[in-house]
């Protein structure tokens, strides 16, 4: 019985829940002959077949013949993939991560139960469920911590400075998931925008409200980070463009085979109050799909000033299709053009899904644009062929190996800090955390004298580290920052922490320095809107 029900849903799959005309007979044969391999290999095969995972194989083989952005997801990936674009998911509500062979709590969200159960910076998670967690990476870890709402984890944790674990019961949660993780006043007059998180439905929400509340604290200038946005919703990326754009101004163009119902289909602004503040947006190598709408958009009609990597180049669009049984798709059923007509979408026949994402974009970005030109509103030539080009090019910091050594020993070191455990620094000891703070200049500045106990700390621990003083005195200033970063994170959450390392981003630094340029072009763009 079972067999069967596999088989019918293998053949269903392709039919069910798209319209199609009649069947010929190739394709008819090549659904049969798929069915017959398929009984074959269940009863012949030296193993019991897991259905499943052979039917997944299957048509995830299937959809990557196509391209790497069609997928199939098995109920339970299905469940939660459209429960996170809600911008919400079911769990504890805290950042975890793998530092130095564990996995650590390094922050709670605000007010959820893992915040309200007293879970903090530097916490280890031994044991879930009762079962230990020992040799489990973190994302093992995270989907234990996951589950149904209103039921109950039970999580063992190991503090700083306690001998034996404790238990904590949880009950799971709506989480809330933002676009936007964080907006404040980097500089005097200009507003920081980071929304990297994906465009979920609430995006163009949340980006009205940081907008508002920025220039309520005197923002004149803004700047949106989308660096790693992986996407999302097509919809959300035109609002969020409209924010900007005057009513008329083309945003894209969507076109999908030749046939079907809108095979093509153009996105306009229709805001008739935009926002015309001088702007400028971060993009990198990770910045794809929707967040590359938003930022091409905005280049192409010299609305602000792109500053950071080449993005990562995808200009397909999915189609989420839920199936039976509770399974879904998201199949490729259109591209889409920029404003120009320009179509940014990277090479992906030949390669492998892995190839497609993992290799290395250096190798791949040539030293000169490549494809068709086009041009901007101001006739600026940008080009085709593969994302997006920024107007200013800076490429990321990268660690070096001796500083991505350093920060396992940070994490340690500062994990007891905090717990006030260091002799004489006990001033750095952190209670609890507080949400929705701006960091000051001078709180939790990391002095020399912080940096010696690293050093002593170092030497006590050189059988787990192995590292020397003379490496710290080499990376000062970088183990100066990673320690306050690690120290303000345990006080005021991830999303302050990250203002320590907005201070040493040179791609951000050079936004802010970009600015004259981004208000050049805003009052550029101001009066050629005026004169239509």
């Amino acid at each position: 019985m079972r067999r069967t029900i596999v088989f019918a849903l293998v053949l269903l799959l392709p039919l069910a829940p798209i319209r199609r005309a009649e069947r010929s007979p190739d394709e008819q044969t090549i659904l049969a002959d798929f069915a017959e391999a398929l009984t074959i290999i269940d009863e012949n095969y030296v193993e019991k077949l897991d259905y499943e995972s052979v039917v997944k194989a299957a048509i995830l083989g299937m959809l990557h013949t196509l391209d790497p952005h069609s997928n199939f997801y098995d109920k339970r990936e299905f469940a939660r993939f459209r429960i996170e674009q809600t911008s919400q998911y079911y769990g504890i509500g805290a950042t975890i991560g793998a530092r130095n062979g564990k996995v650590y709590i390094l922050a709670p969200f605000e007010n959820t139960p893992a915040h309200r159960a007293g879970l903090r910076y530097g916490d280890q998670i031994v044991a879930i469920n009762g079962e230990s967690t020992e040799g489990w990476p973190s994302a093992q870890v995270s989907e234990r911590l996951r589950g149904p709402r209103g039921t109950t984890v039970e999580v063992q944790i190991l503090r700083a400075g306690e001998k034996e674990p404790r238990t904590v019961r949880i009950v799971r949660d709506a989480i809330p998931l933002p676009s936007i993780v964080n907006g404040y006043l980097i500089r005097p007059g200009i507003g920081y925008i980071a929304l990297s998180r994906g465009f979920n439905t609430t995006t163009d929400e949340e980006l009205q409200n940081v907008l508002a509340e920025l220039q309520a604290q005197g923002a004149t200038r803004v700047i949106l980070d989308l660096r790693n946005n992986p996407g999302g919703f097509l919809e959300q990326a035109v609002r969020v463009a409209d924010r900007f754009l005057a009513a008329g101004q083309l945003i894209l163009t969507q076109k999908s085979r030749a046939g079907r119902r809108q095979a093509e289909r153009q996105y306009y602004a229709q805001n008739g109050t935009p926002n015309l503040m001088p702007l400028v947006i971060l993009v990198n190598r990770a910045t794809a799909s929707a967040s590359e709408i938003v930022a091409g958009a905005i280049q192409e009609h010299d609305r602000g000033l792109i500053v950071g990597e080449p993005t990562f180049g995808k200009a397909l669009v999915q189609t989420i299709i839920p199936l039976p049984f509770g399974t879904g798709l998201t199949l490729s059923t259109a591209k889409y053009l920029l404003p120009s007509g320009r179509f940014i979408q990277r090479r992906y026949m030949g390669l492998s899904p892995y190839s497609y994402y993992a290799q290395r974009r250096e190798a791949e970005t040539p030293a000169q644009p490549q494809g068709p030109g086009f041009r901007t509103d101001m006739g600026r030539e940008v080009y085709g062929g593969g994302g997006i080009t920024p107007d200013i090019v800076v490429p990321a910091t990268q660690l070096t190996r001796e500083q991505s050594a350093l920060l396992g020993p940070i994490f340690a070191f500062a994990r007891e800090l905090v717990a006030g455990l260091i002799p004489g620094l006990e001033r750095y000891r952190v209670p609890g955390i507080t949400f929705r703070h701006v960091l000051k200049p001078d709180e939790y500045r990391i002095t020399d004298d912080v940096l010696d106990a690293f050093k002593r700390y170092l030497q006590e621990h050189k059988s787990e580290f192995r590292m020397s003083a003379k490496l710290v005195d080499e990376n000062r200033e970088f183990v100066r920052q990673y320690i306050r970063y690690e120290v303000v994170t345990a006080a005021y959450g991830i999303e302050t922490a990250a203002q320590v390392l907005n201070d040493m981003d040179v791609q951000l630094l050079k936004a802010i320095e970009a600015m004259p340029k981004a208000v050049e072009l805003a009052e550029s763009y101001r009066q050629r809107m005026a004169k239509k």
